[in-house]
């Protein structure tokens, strides 16, 4: 089992002036520290509006730091959000390429669609119509990344004409893909499409062995790929908090985990929220014990162990660890995770290359299956896309003819004529 670190940047209030700039810093002093162990995976999220929950809103700018003070931890979106009126889908295809490259190959792309109201409604977004934004955006996105050139679009939610989309990632076709689930329907989805479950619903060995069979077996018999490459894998996210003593462990951990879950249901569920002014942080302090997001990673080295070898049993394929939540002192986080990375990773990584050598070999034939199945990009004619000044020089005749014989007129002022007024003109 593979292990990654999770950067939502969680900021309870009150906030000081350096706070943020704080927070940001020590979360890439984090990421150093994680690829020095050995941990293998960083996930940075992209949310909007979520105060204190989540001020990860430029994961592309965050990662591609990382990028340069790392060497061989990979870089994940966890996820992008896809909706055109967010992100335009060229421009995903830009920045996650370009990150690709910065990094030498590390990326791994995740995606998503929100469902918290101040995210979706903060940009215009129809509640009802994102999972096929979604869908829209994630299968032009794959194309823009592969193909030369992208030979354009008409749909729904956005269109483009033909462009060749620059730079082209390091990994081909486009990095491996994957997309946001908090519920089986969603798991089942990314099993039918090809793509990596990054689960954020929290849950037992017994639970997680269930979701991932019936994910692995959804994969093998309806696999049709909506990316032009298929990435059967699940990564599931859980709490982490180790220290030589358990009782402490989960003393200091437990706090965070729960303000986790209070800060994702306030935005997600049951909160009433007023920009700028609401705390989330006293609401939470008052409110009764909330249930924890995840707690199999706290405790002591052997308590983690344990309970991340049942999950590994289950045939998760990747922990992420939430190392930072609430009011985690730095101190505390580096501490927590050098000594799980001294003390706990290093037998997971001496199983992983059989594990993985055993896992492609099973799916190999599925895989190959699904792939067959992929919607490859296919170029009709390319059209020509002339510049400015040589476009309207070859509308300037049109244009003088519905004009007075003999009028001088600038090349621009002719061409915005053509297609204003005279066009209409003429009929």
């Amino acid at each position: 089992m593979r292990f990654g670190v999770f950067f939502e940047l969680q900021m309870p209030r009150p906030w000081a002036e350096d706070t943020e700039a704080k927070l940001y810093h020590e979360a890439l002093e984090t990421i150093e520290l994680a690829d020095r162990l050995g941990i293998q995976h960083a996930w940075a999220q992209e949310h909007h509006f979520l105060e204190e929950y989540s001020h990860s809103t430029a994961p592309e700018v965050f990662l591609a730091a990382a990028s340069q003070r790392t060497k061989r931890i990979r870089l994940g979106h966890g996820v992008t959000l896809l909706p055109p009126p967010i992100n335009h889908p060229a421009r995903i295809a830009e920045r996650v390429s370009a990150l690709d490259i910065v990094s030498n190959g590390r990326v791994e792309w995740g995606t998503g669609e929100s469902s918290s109201r101040i995210e979706l409604e903060g940009f215009n977004v129809d509640y009802m119509e994102k999972r096929a934004m979604w869908a829209e955006a994630i299968r032009e996105c794959a194309k823009m990344m592969a193909a030369t050139p992208y030979p354009g679009f008409e749909g729904k939610y956005f269109s483009m004409p033909a462009r060749n989309i620059i730079p082209k990632p390091v990994q081909k076709p486009h990095p491996p893909c994957w997309v946001a689930c908090t519920n089986r329907d969603t798991m089942k989805l990314a099993a039918r499409l090809g793509l990596g479950a990054l689960t954020f619903a929290f849950m037992d060995a017994k639970e997680a062995k269930f979701w991932v069979e019936e994910y692995y077996e959804t994969f093998k018999r309806e696999c049709t790929p909506i990316v032009q490459n298929v990435n059967p894998n699940i990564a599931m996210l859980t709490g982490i908090y180790c220290h030589p003593d358990g009782a402490r462990a989960r003393e200091l951990g437990e706090e965070g985990q729960r303000f986790f879950a209070y800060g994702l249901a306030h935005y997600y569920r049951f909160g009433a929220h007023v920009p700028g002014r609401t705390s989330i942080w006293e609401e939470f302090k008052k409110a009764p014990p909330f249930p924890m997001a995840g707690h199999a990673g706290l405790g002591s080295p052997e308590e983690v162990r344990e309970n991340f070898e049942a999950l590994e049993q289950a045939g998760v394929d990747q922990l992420i660890l939430l190392q930072q939540a609430a009011t985690y002192k730095h101190e505390g986080i580096c501490e927590s995770l050098e000594l799980f990375g001294n003390s706990v990773l290093p037998a997971f990584i001496e199983r992983e290359a059989a594990r993985q050598a055993k896992k492609q070999a099973e799916l190999a034939p599925y895989i190959e299956a699904a792939l067959a199945r992929v919607d490859r990009v296919e170029h009709g004619e390319i059209p020509v896309v002339e510049s400015y000044p040589k476009l309207w020089e070859r509308n300037k005749a049109v244009a003088l003819d519905a004009l007075t014989p003999n009028r001088q007129v600038g090349s621009e002022a002719v061409w915005r004529m053509s297609v204003g007024g005279i066009n209409r003109q003429k009929k």
